[in-house]
């Protein structure tokens, strides 16, 4: 915010960025949504995500008043540390709960909820599946690096069999999940999948999922260099991989079609593998709000109070 703004003095207060008309504000630089310096190791994905955040943000003119950041706990869930904007640094894989009560309370607002794949889909595995089921409007990026990095290599929901770890020394041996597939048989309605090597693409997927009036999830390969270097080498061009992105024909609507894409062997594809419109949680809840408020159209506060406790009787 300019000095000179704050300066003008107006009835009722002084002029401020937030009181000017949208068609009249500067979109925020990346100085003014920069916070902290990121704390990650040299050459993990997780910068670029960030990159692609702040790029977004100045795109599409998310000004701080308008955009919140929450996160769980892990590498990826630093996120709000790191954007100078309001949000969350929550309690380990209950980002989305937390990040729904922003969202069902303020629909004004643009809701983004960061995460790893422990995060997401080991402690909050479950929070995941109903915020899904539920359709409640928000974007969720999970940055998944098949490894839990934050507490220096252990096994993580996503990691391969005979991945070895510090919990698997011998090699991983249980079945990983497969997040597109989860994503899309719990009932997200916006699916899509990316990786930190592609920025161009990264930045399409989150803004597809921003424009989604739903739950908006989107999957980025994120290479933790530290503990699972090369983990995703076949999904990257420069490496001597393939960069396949989701078939022209493939029919986002198909939620069959998406389900079966999700299932290819890796590196798999890249792009939106399901989107479709279904109302919102967000949507439901304020019919029934609506509908409560035409009974007591006219009466005082009190007065709805007494009726209440009547009821009660």
């Amino acid at each position: 915010m300019s000095s000179s703004l704050t300066d003008l003095p107006v009835r009722g207060g002084n002029i401020t960025a937030a009181t000017l008309p949208d068609a009249e504000r500067k979109g925020l630089t990346k100085k003014e949504i920069a916070a902290d310096h990121p704390t990650w190791c040299p050459g993990c994905g997780d910068f670029s995500v960030l990159a692609l955040y702040f790029k977004l943000i100045e795109k599409r003119k998310l000004w701080h008043e308008k955009v919140t950041t929450i996160a769980g706990i892990g590498c990826s869930s630093r996120f709000p540390y790191f954007v100078q904007a309001h949000g969350a640094h929550y309690i380990h894989g209950r980002a989305l709960p937390f990040a729904s009560g922003i969202s069902l309370s303020r629909p004004d607002l643009h809701v983004f909820v960061f995460g790893g794949d422990g995060d997401a889909f080991s402690i909050g595995g479950n929070h995941f599946n109903h915020t899904a089921r539920k359709n409640i409007k928000m974007t969720y990026v999970v940055m998944d690096n098949w490894v839990y990095g934050l507490t220096k290599k252990q096994t993580s929901p996503t990691s391969p069999i005979g991945f070895k770890s510090k919990t698997d020394i011998t090699g991983a041996m249980d079945q990983p999940i497969n997040p597109m597939k989860q994503a899309i048989s719990a009932g997200a309605t916006f699916v899509a999948r990316t990786t930190h090597t592609n920025p161009n693409h990264v930045l399409q997927m989150m803004e597809a999922a921003m424009d989604h009036d739903g739950f908006s999830f989107v999957e980025c390969l994120s290479e933790c260099v530290e503990f699972y270097e090369g983990a995703f080498d076949a999904s990257n061009p420069r490496k001597g991989g393939v960069f396949n992105s989701v078939p022209a024909d493939h029919d986002v609507t198909d939620e069959i079609a998406a389900y079966k894409l999700a299932g290819e062997p890796f590196p798999g594809h890249f792009g939106i593998f399901y989107k479709n419109n279904r109302p919102t949680k967000n949507a439901n809840e304020q019919k029934i709000i609506a509908a409560a408020r035409e009974k007591v159209t006219g009466l005082k506060d009190w007065q709805i109070l007494q009726k209440n406790f009547d009821r009660l009787k």
